[in-house]
């Protein structure tokens, strides 16, 4: 039992690592200017070191020491996680544009006329070799430590459910291994609320003083503390990997049990491939990879939930990312409406399918009929969800131009201003229009309040027009004005989320019954390796890509794209 509870803390800390990092992929994005696509790519890229060593483990299972295996990787994991938070260690503190004189830099970007600008602008500065080749290392380092991360990975599941299956009881097998079932569940959701908890503070809070900081976590050029989240998982599963290296071998058996007795196999699906006659593995491959995909029932299945499996992987990816840009969220509480509220959701639809499936103990056509059904209605569910949201907000010479002559050149208002081209400070004006920056709306003078150092508002702004007179402007966006939206679009995805995942347990059950009792560990092993290579790894990739397809302004560093200022809204959605 000791073990158990060991094992259900280290999965659930294994899963902190892996999912915060998509909790907090829209900030590290901002962070370091990548574009949706890299950062699909770096998401995924754990599930490489996975894929390559799972069969060789499930091979060796049955001669090693299995807890200090499982403790072993542990190790790796924990390591991986501290290696996630270095890039924040290794380079300096985060820059952005801003309109009042700091310690990094008295440039400022308000408008000042006759001030001539050095072509060295504000956002060049840091465009030296050396600026690039660290740009360079921040990736290589998270590249790497997802790697380890999906290698360290690899013996902590198949070891600990076999070590468990082979030392229980066959009365508390099914009762030990649907606890860690739940835990891998309930993981995503708990790092979902740690990333919301900790993107909350200030990316730089060991760096510089309070007062330092003049950004607000609503201004779109806030940077929330994502290597914290970091620390705390890794930590966490460094303690939990103490205890493996003490635990035997073997175990004397709670009970008479019998080795590879699967009631349960309707919670756990893939614990199956754990007991395995693996020496014959590698002969019988090909015969039975080809029986297996022959097999009409079975590969109609498996391709469904690989399509279901990319959506999944693709949302919970980008998903906190959409609700930031469509509704002008913050990025602490997209996390915090998905983890207490998407993810739930998902777990609830799982359940209940398996509920309906052992309640009225269906036939395989009753449980295919069911699956159709339920996706059915979530289709039915998700259609509203195209059109619930408003397009890009108004931004003067990016989704908006007063005059039709504006194509040719910056507005006639702010010529004389010596605008950088690449400064970027949003503010909102009091017309409802969103400038790039003070200096691109010709603001001339901003008001500090005193207390903290914060901008008030500008004034004198040009381009703002009001009844003749020279407008002003508050910083930070002046959002989709889509707020009103949320909580639809929220409930209408939770309650689609509920009804896609009914369909979970049925579709294993579609695999397990039709195919020979003698395939079942190996075809659910194929099953998963199909998953892994056709849904997890790719499907992120190709949601960043769809959605850096619909950016309308990048943000330059050093002449190469970086992260996206601003997406088309409408584009996003339907994409």
């Amino acid at each position: 039992q000791f073990f158990v509870f060991c094992h259900g803390l280290l999965q659930l800390s294994q899963l902190l690592v892996s999912g915060y990092l998509k909790s907090s992929i829209s900030t590290i994005e901002r962070r370091y200017g990548l574009s949706s696509q890299t950062s699909g790519l770096l998401a995924s890229f754990n599930e490489v070191g996975n894929t390559l060593l799972i069969v060789f483990i499930s091979y060796f299972g049955s001669r090693v020491h299995r807890p200090r295996f499982i403790g072993c990787g542990a190790i790796l994991v924990s390591l991986a996680g501290f290696l996630m938070s270095l890039p924040h260690f290794i380079t300096g503190p985060y820059e952005y544009d801003r309109s009042v004189a700091s310690m990094f830099s008295n440039t400022t970007d308000l408008c000042e006329p006759g001030v001539p600008r050095s072509q060295g602008n504000l956002s060049d500065a840091g465009c030296t070799p050396h600026a690039a080749r660290e740009n360079h290392e921040v990736l290589l380092v998270m590249f790497i430590a997802q790697a380890l991360l999906g290698i360290g990975g690899v013996p902590i599941q198949p070891f600990g459910i076999s070590y468990i299956d082979d030392f229980a009881s066959e009365r508390n097998s099914p009762l030990y291994l649907g606890i860690l079932f739940s835990v891998t569940v309930i993981g995503p959701g708990v790092a979902f609320m740690l990333g919301s908890a900790m993107l909350r503070f200030y990316v730089d809070i060991d760096k510089i003083t309070g007062d330092g900081v003049q950004l607000t976590n609503k201004d779109p050029r806030w940077v929330g503390a994502w290597w914290l989240g970091f620390l705390v998982a890794a930590s966490l599963v460094a303690v939990s990997a103490v205890p493996y290296f003490f635990f035997p071998r073997e175990m004397p058996k709670e009970e008479n049990s019998k080795l590879c007795h699967f009631p349960w196999i309707n919670i756990l699906p893939y614990t199956s491939s754990v007991c395995n006659r693996f020496p014959l593995f590698l002969s019988d491959f090909p015969l039975v990879l080809l029986r297996n995909l022959r097999h009409p029932v079975y590969l109609l299945v498996v391709l469904a939930q690989v399509n279901l499996s990319a959506m999944v992987a693709g949302l919970a990816t980008f998903m906190a990312k959409f609700l930031e840009r469509q509704f002008s969220l913050t990025a602490s509480l997209a996390n915090m409406i998905i983890g207490a509220v998407n993810i739930p959701g998902a777990m609830v639809g799982i359940v209940v399918g398996g509920a309906i499936l052992k309640r009225f103990q269906m036939s395989l056509r009753q449980c295919s009929a069911m699956c159709v059904l339920g996706m059915f209605l979530c289709l039915l569910l998700a259609f509203p969800l195209l059109f619930l949201g408003c397009p890009t907000q108004k931004v003067a010479g990016v989704t908006y131009s007063e005059s039709s002559e504006f194509g040719h050149h910056a507005l006639e208002c702010n010529l004389q201003c010596n605008c950088p081209e690449k400064a970027y400070n949003p503010i909102c004006g009091s017309n409802g229009i969103e400038y790039i920056s003070p200096c691109s709306a010709g603001c001339r003078v901003v008001n500090i309040n005193a207390g903290n150092n914060s901008v008030l508002n500008y004034t004198n702004c040009s381009c703002i027009s009001e009844n003749g007179l020279a407008g002003f402007a508050k910083p930070g966006t002046c959002g989709t004005g889509c707020s009103h939206l949320v909580l639809p679009f929220v409930v209408l995805s939770c309650l689609a989320g509920i009804l896609a995942s009914t369909s979970h347990t049925p579709s294993f059950m579609l695999i397990l019954r039709s195919i020979q009792p003698e395939d079942k560990s190996f075809a659910v092993g194929i099953q998963f390796m199909l998953l892994r290579v056709l849904a997890w790894m790719p499907g992120p990739v190709l949601y960043g890509s769809a959605i850096d397809t619909t950016c309308i302004l990048w943000e330059k560093k050093c002449d190469r794209k970086a992260a996206c200022r601003y997406y088309d809204n409408n584009l996003f959605r339907q994409r």
